[in-house]
């Protein structure tokens, strides 16, 4: 696959303000990135912008702590889909993994998808967080539930993807669900190990200076 369609073109911060949205916008057509990837608020300004061409709009539900109640993630997700986002990256309730409450992790991931009504839906386990066996089961549920994607991070946590990570993702999930790397990814070498790795998606607010990169 090209490399500019590996990217979720992303722009999540708290200072995000719509001209900067229509800027990742107008960026994810130059380039013809796989998706823009914004806070829900701006999935509708993102869609407007994205019309025409067949860059997609993805958007994060209980982010970036996944503690939120399932009701409150459920609904999220609905309003995001009805504001037309075509992907969904929702962060898991890594406390209840922790916990080992599956059942619980395990419903809330299924609820979610439902609720996407047939659009992908990637899973954030925040790998930082997390032990290799709890990523493994974070993984094993995220395939029982339905999931299209395992996701390594925020990019608002303690850190985020490594290699290390995706490989133990990749190798858990086999050729079912695809492994998105997220957090960190700022050159076409981080990219590179990443897919090596086992990526088949990057989530980056470096998409363009990637582009560049490997255009020479």
């Amino acid at each position: 696959m090209a490399v500019n369609k590996l990217i979720d073109h992303t722009l999540l911060k708290a200072t995000a303000t719509p001209e900067q949205i229509k800027k990742l916008c107008l960026e994810a057509k130059q380039y013809d990135f796989m998706s823009v990837c914004v806070n829900t608020c701006y999935v509708s300004l993102a869609k407007e912008c994205l019309k025409g061409s067949d860059v997609k709009v993805c958007t994060v539900i209980g982010f970036p702590l996944g503690a939120m109640s399932t009701k409150s993630k459920v609904c999220e997700t609905t309003n995001a889909i009805h504001d037309g986002a075509d992907e969904i990256d929702m962060v898991i309730n890594v406390g209840m993994l922790q916990a080992k409450e599956d059942k619980y992790v395990e419903k809330e991931i299924h609820d979610i998808k439902k609720a996407c009504k047939g659009r992908l839906l990637k899973v954030i386990l925040e790998t930082c967080l997390l032990s290799d066996e709890e990523i493994t089961r974070a993984c094993q549920l995220a395939m029982s539930a339905g999931a299209d994607f395992v996701k390594t991070s925020t990019g608002f946590s303690t850190a985020g993807a490594t290699k290390e990570a995706v490989a133990l993702m990749r190798k858990t999930v086999g050729d079912k669900l695809g492994v998105k790397a997220s957090g960190g990814i700022k050159t076409l070498k981080d990219l590179e190990v990443m897919v090596e790795a086992g990526a088949t998606r990057i989530g980056t607010s470096n998409g363009v200076t990637i582009i560049e990169e490997d255009l020479g």
